[in-house]
């Protein structure tokens, strides 16, 4: 222990040099407008930054791309909650709640609870980080296909769950989204699978593509008809970024709950920020004693997925840095450059370059004050986009779709794909689908397949793979459980109304 904090104190020297603040700085910064362009994302922004690694120095070049990597988690959610458009995956959730707290007139509490959450998901995440990085990255080496398989059929079948009066609608939506990932070559044999020709097609539908469609071309193609109707109102009065005590009360132990569920999450190669956040929404859902006020406004709702999915970065780090593997796209970027720079992720990394292991580790406490600092005058501005006319925001959210969209495969093509997406998405509201479970299958529908196909090959056929180990067990009983448990409290709501009546 106190070897540990011994190395911490040496990450905060090389972290609290002049020089490794302002990289920090601009890493921090650079992540949060990065976050807030939708398509883009922090592996967009690390890989960007590569070419000017080398002249960073190992130190500097780790600490701006982690900066950057956090920094786009706190922007995702800006977009989400201003324009209901998510700047990358981590923040659909924050969509949910988020931009209905907007329509309500309440986006400066919003803005205000979504860095509060961000900042103590992250920190709480950093100081979990010091202490459980290398039992953590042991542990998951234990998830093998079959683990991985059950922990996104788990994930999957809890979104769809999460609607409970609409449970069937959510799993037409999961159904959809899985069909979705099956569009392009089939990971395992080459084969095209429902390309119908078209070569753009090949590499799969995006996940993004679909988030942007669904979600910022949905939201303007509903709009359309507010745009010259003379009861529009646009909000002119805005109060201090701020929110209120009942807000906090409700929201600090969402936070407290989703933090630990978001670095786990993220330490898994593979799972990411967006099935992080959409776990811990499900689960803020399934406590919450009001379910029914989520996705119209609830605070609590947005403050759960924010604080996962800035805690999962930091977990996403831990594989990278103690076993040398990747725990997300982003990580993957950051592994190549640790490569380039001539430094080997792993064990060793700590006792042959501990200035560049823990400089990282302690500019991540650093650089989470300094986002604070920054994105709450940051959010003050930011608010003010709710005061341009409909006539002139649409435009400019469709021009962030499109070019976004472009940026991420540099196909025409995709811009059909896009617009079919966003008619989707209008067509799933007017039918009550919820779309959550959609996007979910969309993003881990093709690892899932793959996974599942490992494990069968690993076995030679035999399904006994999927209850050969304790967390396989595990999974499947929580799978089951999410499943059965909406039904379950339903039926006890409806006998406790019998009986009181």
């Amino acid at each position: 222990m106190n070897e540990t904090f011994a190395q911490l104190f040496l990450g905060f020297q090389v972290a609290l040099t002049p020089m490794n603040i302002m990289w920090t700085t601009l890493g921090g910064v650079l992540g949060t407008i990065i976050g807030m362009l939708p398509g883009l994302g922090p592996a967009t922004g690390v890989a960007v930054l590569l070419p000017l690694t080398f002249k960073m120095g190992p130190v500097g070049a780790m600490i701006t791309m982690a900066g950057v990597y956090y920094g786009a988690m706190f922007g995702g959610s800006r977009a989400s909650i201003l324009l209901n458009t998510p700047g990358d995956g981590a923040a659909i959730a924050t969509c949910f709640d988020g931009y209905p707290l907007t329509q309500k007139g309440r986006a400066e509490a919003a803005l205000a609870m979504s860095a509060v959450a961000s900042f103590i998901g992250g920190m709480i995440a950093n100081v979990a980080m010091v202490f459980v990085a290398v039992p953590v990255a042991k542990f998951s080496l234990k998830f093998g296909p079959a683990e991985y398989m059950l922990l996104m059929l788990f994930a999957l079948a809890a979104t769809a769950a999460m609607s409970k009066e609409k449970i069937l609608q959510g799993f037409i939506g999961m159904v959809f989204g899985l069909m979705v990932a099956t569009v392009g070559l089939d990971g395992l044999t080459g084969v095209n699978r429902f390309t119908f020709g078209i070569l753009e097609l090949m590499g799969g539908v995006d996940f993004l593509i679909i988030i942007i469609g669904m979600y910022a071309l949905g939201e303007v193609f509903k709009s359309f008809k507010s745009v010259h109707d003379p009861s529009y109102k646009m909000q002119t009065k805005f109060g201090k970024i701020k929110f209120t005590k009942e807000d906090w009360k409700r929201s600090w132990p969402a936070i407290l709950r989703s933090t630990p569920l978001g670095f786990f999450i993220g330490a898994l190669p593979g799972a990411g920020g967006t099935m992080a956040a959409l776990m811990a929404y499900n689960n803020e859902k399934n406590l919450s004693k009001h379910p029914e006020e989520f996705g119209q406004g609830a605070i609590e709702g947005l403050a759960a997925p924010e604080a996962a999915n800035n805690a999962s970065p930091v977990g996403a780090l831990i594989p990278m840095m103690t076993l040398g593997i990747p725990g997300s796209g982003t990580t993957a970027v950051m592994l190549g450059a640790l490569l380039m720079l001539g430094l080997q992720p792993g064990p060793l990394l700590f006792q042959k370059q501990p200035d560049v292991a823990w400089g990282m580790i302690a500019s991540m406490f650093i650089g989470n004050i300094i986002l604070l600092i920054v994105n709450m005058p940051m959010a003050s501005i930011l608010v003010r986009v709710l005061a341009v006319p409909a006539k002139v925001l649409y435009p400019l959210i469709l021009g962030l779709a499109f070019i976004g969209t472009y940026a991420i495969t540099n196909s025409v093509v995709d811009f059909f794909i896009l617009i079919a997406f966003g008619l989707i998405g209008i067509f799933l509201d007017k039918a009550k689908i919820p779309t959550s479970p959609l996007i979910l299958g969309g993003i881990v529908g093709m690892t899932m397949e793959t996974s599942f196909r490992q494990a069968l090959m690993l076995s030679d056929g035999s399904p006994r793979i999927f209850v050969g180990s304790p967390i396989a067990i595990t999974l499947i009983a929580l799978t089951v459980g999410s499943i059965i448990l909406p039904f379950a409290g339903g039926a006890l709501k409806k006998l406790k109304a019998a009986r009181t009546a």
